[in-house]
């Protein structure tokens, strides 16, 4: 008998332009809420395909101060709530109905300024991944990226590595040093492509534009005519673009949460060392306990008397339980995150800033 094949690993991910369309229409209306769904699909030969989606319910809860956090928690857990999963498959079973692809291949969300490697998008993408279907993915529009001129829809999944470490639910350091578990294994990113069908396409070819309103002027070479006028200019083209020394919002706001990402990295290697210091003052008492009873029981056996026992530490003191390092594997993953998006914006903004370093700085 032959051997079953494997399963081709998923290679790439291919989106619907209408699914596309219903994401970015659902984020912005949600916006700055989070906006979750599921999407479906299949797959083809290591290409997930994604041909419909649809959101999750609204969650409603009451936007004060009080209640801000948790209805942000609330819509960011919306994919494993019992109530959606059953709105889902109901869902689901309507597309079946009516002759669509009613796969379950994952879910999507929204976020900003890519705020998104948290503990929630994990244990979504852990739900989907474990329960629903092995190869599930999670689409990930940043909705302030996109605002900047620029369609930001990401596809992730959780590596193997992470899956059998989550599972296990052990995130201690002797776990991670033995695995060789890092913060870049936590998420497994896969190319996305935009599909069109052939019909929109040719549409798209045929549709009439209005005639110019101007006199069209002159060519100044030959070379001018045979020019696609679509071709984006060389970098180094004279524009007025060039000129705006203004700082880009979107990289200040990044820095902030950069800088936030960072304490908050700080403030778990704090909780780290505090059970270190307070593990060493534990295991001192018990080394102190250990060498006063076997003293005791050296003078006993001199004395011919029965020895005590010296296992009886267990219950007189009490080691204190590490903390997960999950946590510290999340920010540190959001930190690379923040990262690569400031590397992004910095290289035109400095180009700039060291052009009129003499103006600025007439003193120097």
């Amino acid at each position: 008998m032959a051997d079953a094949p494997k399963e081709t690993p998923l290679k790439a991910v291919q989106v619907e332009a209408l699914v596309v369309m219903k994401i970015i229409k659902t984020s912005a209306q949600t916006f700055p809420s989070i906006a979750t769904g599921t999407i479906v699909g299949m797959e083809v030969n290591g290409v997930l395909q994604i041909t419909n989606s649809f959101p999750f319910p609204a969650v409603d809860v009451p936007s004060t101060d009080g209640h801000q956090d948790s209805a942000s928690n609330a819509a960011a857990a919306a994919p494993r709530n019992k109530a959606n999963i059953t709105y889902q498959n109901e869902m689901i079973k309507f597309l079946r109905e009516v002759n669509v692809d009613a796969n379950n291949v994952g879910w999507y969300m929204s976020t900003s300024m890519g705020n998104f490697i948290n503990a929630n998008t994990i244990e979504n993408q852990f739900f989907y991944q474990k329960e629903m279907n092995e190869r599930t993915i999670a689409l990930v529009h940043d909705v302030s990226r996109s605002a900047q001129g620029s369609l930001s829809l990401r596809a992730f999944r959780l590596s193997p590595a992470f899956m059998t470490a989550y599972k296990e639910g052990k995130f201690t350091t002797e776990n991670l040093q033995k695995s060789g578990l890092r913060y870049h294994d936590i998420l497994i990113e896969l190319p996305v492509t935009i599909h069109n069908s052939h019909l929109v396409t040719s549409l798209l070819h045929q549709l009439p534009s209005d005639a110019p309103k101007e006199e069209l002027a002159f060519p100044p070479n030959l070379a001018a005519l045979q020019q696609d006028p679509n071709t984006p200019q060389p970098p180094l083209y004279p524009n007025f673009d060039s000129l705006d020394l203004s700082i880009d919002p979107f990289l200040e706001k990044t820095c902030d949460l950069l800088l936030e990402s960072i304490e908050n990295h700080h403030t778990e290697l704090n909780n780290h060392q505090y059970y270190q210091r307070s593990l060493g003052r534990e295991q001192a008492k018990i080394t102190a306990w250990q060498q006063k009873r076997k003293a005791e029981n050296a003078a006993r056996a001199a004395a011919k008397q029965p020895l005590l026992p010296e296992d009886e530490w267990q219950r007189l003191f009490k080691l204190p339980q590490e903390p997960s390092r999950l946590e510290v594997l999340l920010n540190s993953r959001q930190v690379e995150q923040y990262a690569r998006q400031v590397d992004g914006f910095t290289a035109g903004v400095s180009s700039k800033m060291f052009a009129v370093k003499s103006n600025l700085l007439p003193g120097e």
